[in-house]
């Protein structure tokens, strides 16, 4: 009887895992590698010879890199890579690291910490505005202005200023499943001209908003800004956080389940500067980008977006990441407001 029963068990849980299986074979639908290579395929061919746009000159070091470069990498939430154009090309990752020393504070800290210290709304100005800062009454709103940034990199616990950014890029490294290089160059560029930022840190600084010194942490978000990434690097961070914090290629858990919507919420709000709105509207996809020209986009529970080109629009979005992107996922049928 007790043999029976056990059997009966074993059969009950073969069943139940035979039909959650499938699971995760429908988490990108109807999406067969050969749509989803040929929709990477068709938006590369019809935007590498858009040249709009233009790279971010007030950074000299970004003004220097290569305008053609335009590299597409769509990461599926199991590890699969769909890849077209120059995605071993790599652009200085600038404000996308927002996104990921966000999730580090949450990591450490917790989600709640990271709104009630931070923010999570929008400001509805310029992403280095001084005046958001006051209007808000010493909040920085949310942590992918350059105010929030800042914070969150003040508030990374460590014990000096080299273990605060060795956690920092650790941290990265881990979403990239690789060892990120470092660009000295861009910053070296940005390090001597940071004053705007370094008035914003002591501004939080007077308000009491800050977890470490100002000028410290504000050499620190230097640092993460000057991380190079590739399309390819863009496509597994992303698809880490469409995976629920688990890297697909690594099998690491780098942020915990919990706080991957949270992370994802404020991307959706707050990830394309002034145009995070109208970006929105068009894709309903969390997204970040930064002004080297990458633009990550998350496609929860399936896959994410990475691409890489340097030129801009005049809010400091890649022109045609955005156009690529918003081709894909209407071509897949990727909105999740329209599942």
């Amino acid at each position: 009887m007790k043999r029976r029963s056990f059997m009966g068990l074993l059969t009950a849980l073969f069943a139940l895992w035979v039909a959650a299986a499938p699971l995760q074979a429908r988490d990108t639908g109807a999406l067969s590698a050969a749509k989803i290579r040929q929709a990477v395929q068709e938006a590369y061919e019809k935007f590498k010879n858009d040249d709009s746009g233009k790279n971010a000159d007030y950074i000299q070091a970004l003004a220097k890199v290569d305008p053609k470069i335009f590299g597409i990498s769509v990461v599926t939430r199991d590890g699969r890579v769909f890849e077209a154009g120059d995605t071993k090309a790599a652009v200085s990752i600038q404000s996308i690291s927002k996104v990921f020393t966000a999730s580090l504070v949450m990591r450490q800290h917790g989600a709640k910490f990271l709104q009630e210290k931070i923010g999570a709304n929008a400001t509805g100005l310029p992403f280095n505005s001084i005046m958001a800062i006051e209007l808000h009454h010493g909040s920085a709103s949310n942590p992918f202005v350059n105010a929030g940034a800042i914070q969150s990199t003040s508030w990374v616990s460590a014990s000096d200023s080299a273990e605060r950014w060795l956690k920092i890029k650790n941290n990265m490294d881990a979403y990239a499943g690789r060892k990120l290089p470092f660009n000295g160059e861009v910053y070296k560029s940005e390090v001597n001209d940071n004053k705007r930022n370094q008035a914003i840190a002591k501004l939080l600084d007077a308000y009491g908003r800050m977890g470490s010194d100002p000028l410290e942490a504000t050499t620190v978000y230097t640092k993460q800004c000057s991380v190079n990434v590739t399309s390819h690097d863009l496509g597994v961070m992303g698809a880490t956080l469409a995976n629920h914090g688990v890297n697909p290629v690594t099998g690491e858990r780098v942020l915990q389940e919990a706080y991957v919507p949270r992370l994802l919420a404020v991307m959706a709000t707050a990830g394309l500067y002034d145009n995070a709105g109208d970006w929105l509207f068009a894709t309903g996809a969390p997204a970040k980008s930064g002004v080297g020209g990458g633009l990550l986009t998350v496609i929860p529970g399936k896959l994410a977006i990475g691409v890489v080109s340097p030129p801009l629009d005049k809010y400091g979005n890649s022109v045609r990441a955005q156009k690529a992107t918003i081709y894909i996922i209407e071509k897949l049928g990727l909105n999740p407001y329209a599942q």
